[in-house]
């Protein structure tokens, strides 16, 4: 019956859409990508020209006007992430746009990096993970418990800027290997552009103590997935929640729009890459927030700054319908982004013990395994 429906459809000029049935589904491949506190403000309106114009934030004022600032929100989130509006908005989906009430938020009370990062990965708040020390996670990951699946197991990696990582994902016992912080790429078959970030790495600055520059972690991803095709790759930029903290919103920006950069690098790669190309969905979001009143609180989050647990997501993948900017009244919460990356390789994220956020129904035209 499904071949005379789509028969039909071309004797009409292709004018039929037919849903997708469970062995129709493309996706076999997820990236999940985090920014550390990029607000949604800057994400869906680009620059704040009052954070701009603030002397005590702002250095190199005019060419932060020239480069960033424009007439309307449209423009200035254009300006400010190119590729992400040009390509992955148009393609996929958007959530998190507080202004047209498409409202996503944390669980987790705490509204700083590894309270949120635990949500994200884990699909649930944990009360007990209430700091940023280092300390072993005792929740499983969605890609702990992906690597345990014979399908990905030994097919799962994670890189990151912030050496907390290795304690997050719990690298000791999930098996899931961790490239974070000055990590060095290891191996016996590593190739010649590894060899090369590992002594690239031993001459960057140390900015932020355990914090890599965010250009490193994304080159060591991208090595590694021209090397080894994982099937599930988790990578984490952070130099914008660095800069905010140090008081620059000029770099914070910068920031901003060299990842968007990268993103862009990636985008590529996977376009050209047989293994990926057409079968590899994205998943973006952030950790927490970031204050709004006074101007000075952009510098800061946590749970005594208002606003900061106000976030968002994105999703683009070949089963992902492309629906761009969701302006549906909604609340949505980070905890939903574990299951959601299940979701979109057909699974059903259900760790043993726990209860987790339930995926996006929107975000996969296929249905679940």
């Amino acid at each position: 019956m499904r071949y005379l429906i789509a028969l039909l459809c071309l004797l009409f000029h292709g004018t039929c859409v037919t849903a997708q049935s469970p062995d129709e589904r493309r996706t076999e491949n997820v990236i999940l990508i985090t920014m550390d506190g990029l607000r949604w403000q800057e994400l869906f309106g680009g620059a704040v020209d009052s954070l701009i114009d603030n002397d005590a934030l702002t250095q190199d004022q005019e060419r932060m006007h020239t480069d960033y600032l424009a007439p309307t929100p449209e423009e200035r989130r254009r300006r400010l992430m190119p590729f992400f509006w040009d390509t992955l908005a148009v393609q996929g989906q958007v959530y998190g746009n507080r202004w047209a009430g498409n409202l996503v938020d944390t669980r987790n009370p705490y509204w700083f990096s590894y309270p949120g990062y635990n949500e994200i990965l884990t699909g649930a708040a944990d009360p007990k993970v209430d700091s940023n020390d280092k300390v072993a996670n005792a929740n499983v990951t969605v890609l702990e418990w992906l690597n345990e699946r014979r399908e990905f197991a030994g097919r799962v990696a994670a890189f990151a800027s912030w050496d907390v990582f290795d304690w997050i994902i719990n690298e000791a016992r999930s098996g899931v290997p961790v490239n974070s912080g000055y990590n060095r790429a290891e191996g016996p078959d590593l190739s010649d552009q590894e060899h090369y970030l590992n002594k690239l790495q031993e001459q960057a600055p140390r900015l932020w103590g355990g914090v890599r520059p965010d250009f490193l972690t994304h080159n060591f991803m991208m090595a590694y997935l021209a090397r080894m095709h994982p099937r599930v790759v988790y990578v984490s930029y952070g130099e914008t929640d660095d800069f905010a903290h140090d008081g620059s919103y000029n770099r914070y920006l910068d920031a901003v729009h060299a990842t968007d950069r990268m993103w862009s690098d990636l985008w590529a790669f996977l376009q050209s890459d047989a293994f990926y190309r057409g079968k590899t969905a994205l998943v973006f979001a952030t950790d927490h927030g970031r204050g709004t009143i006074p101007m000075e609180e952009w510098r800061g989050h946590g749970s005594g700054t208002p606003d900061a647990g106000e976030i968002w997501m994105a999703f683009v993948g070949p089963d992902t319908p492309a629906a761009g900017v969701i302006t549906e009244a909604q609340q949505l919460h980070q905890d939903q982004i574990a299951a959601s990356v299940a979701a979109l390789l057909g699974l059903d994220y259900q760790p043993e013990g726990r209860t987790v956020g339930s995926a996006l129904p929107g975000i996969t035209a296929v249905r679940k395994r």
